[in-house]
């Protein structure tokens, strides 16, 4: 491979991403079997592609049944499993090189957020510990062990604690993130009180079948009064991806420079919509070097002038996700 991996992660211009995710497509489309043989079924002639707008995205159900690794035979460090629901089949994300993945979620969290060692991280994510295989909880492992703070931690079921943590933190002037699913977050704000107006709640979304689905907005009012914030902050990510965009309110999300989420029309999936307009999300992950950066999720979504972009929803009959995909 030629592409140095600092180069994939000093990206600083429109210019450079495309230079770099034209690379990224030569190498994968003529090294990745299942990508190759999807761009044959297409037709597709892989010399002809000068312009990622040309580039075609590998629908994600592609690893519930495929073995997506790049270069072919490749053999990989770990597995991502995503979650399932009783009776639907787990998407695989074979990782050839874990490196890639802390790097793009360190840097990622520094883009946005700053030094981590600055943070006390604090983890409500049951339904995510409870499982084997999230590459959810492989991050926040890591971003609490480099956090290096006395308190920080996860917090499976006791919510008494929790709040006694959080009063703590408050009183210390401690900067402080709360990552959480969904239906966790609201348990928490219904059986326990809490006055933290300087904590970043950061929701991973989903409510795993444990409660009723709510608009955005209704979702995250209900936690801006249960925290007294004046913000809710989403991630974006996915077993699938090795990269996360992040919301800092109002369920706008922001890129990476190594990320990029495009728009197709639901009727002709090769096609892409014009910003503002609805369509299914696409997303070039640069940091996916050994398995495909090119993939066409299930979510439905707006892309803003500036790049940055709304979720919506789903496709009808798609598994429910548990990465920050609400009902809009």
């Amino acid at each position: 491979m030629h592409i140095p991996l600092e180069k994939v992660f000093s990206i600083n211009s429109e210019e450079e991403f495309n230079k770099i995710a034209l690379q990224v497509f030569k190498y994968q489309s003529g090294n990745n079997p299942v990508y190759n043989s999807f761009l044959k079924n297409l037709s597709i002639n892989i010399d002809l592609i000068s312009n990622v707008d040309e580039i075609p995205y590998l629908p994600i159900s592609f690893f519930k049944t495929h073995e997506i690794i790049t270069p072919n035979g490749a053999n990989y460090q770990q597995v991502f499993l995503s979650s399932a629901t009783t009776g639907s089949v787990q998407s695989k994300h074979f990782v050839h090189n874990l490196k890639l993945y802390e790097k793009s979620y360190l840097k990622g969290f520094e883009t946005f957020y700053g030094d981590i060692d600055k943070y006390c991280i604090l983890a409500l994510l049951p339904s995510y510990q409870e499982r084997t295989g999230s590459s959810l909880i492989y991050m926040v492992d890591d971003l609490i062990k480099k956090s290096n703070h006395p308190k920080s931690g996860y917090f499976l079921n006791n919510l008494s604690h929790l709040a006694q943590t959080l009063d703590e933190l408050k009183k210390d002037n401690q900067p402080c993130i709360l990552i959480g699913v969904t239906y966790a977050l609201l348990d928490l704000i219904e059986s326990q009180k809490i006055d933290f107006p300087n904590l970043i709640i950061m929701e991973t979304g989903g409510m795993k079948g444990r409660r009723k689905e709510m608009v955005r907005e209704e979702l995250h009012g209900q936690l801006r009064m249960g925290f007294n914030v004046s913000a809710i902050h989403s991630e974006y990510g996915m077993t699938e991806l090795l990269s996360q965009a992040y919301s800092l309110g109002n369920g706008i999300f922001h890129c990476t420079p190594w990320m990029k989420v495009s728009a197709r029309d639901v009727n002709d999936p090769l096609s892409r919509v014009e910003n503002g307009k609805t369509g299914g999300l696409n997303v070039i992950d640069l940091a996916n070097l050994y398995s495909c950066s090119f993939i066409a999720t299930q979510d439905l979504g707006r892309i803003l002038r500036n790049g940055d972009f709304e979720v919506l929803g789903r496709f009808d009959n798609s598994d429910i996700r548990g990465c920050n995909l609400l009902v809009q």
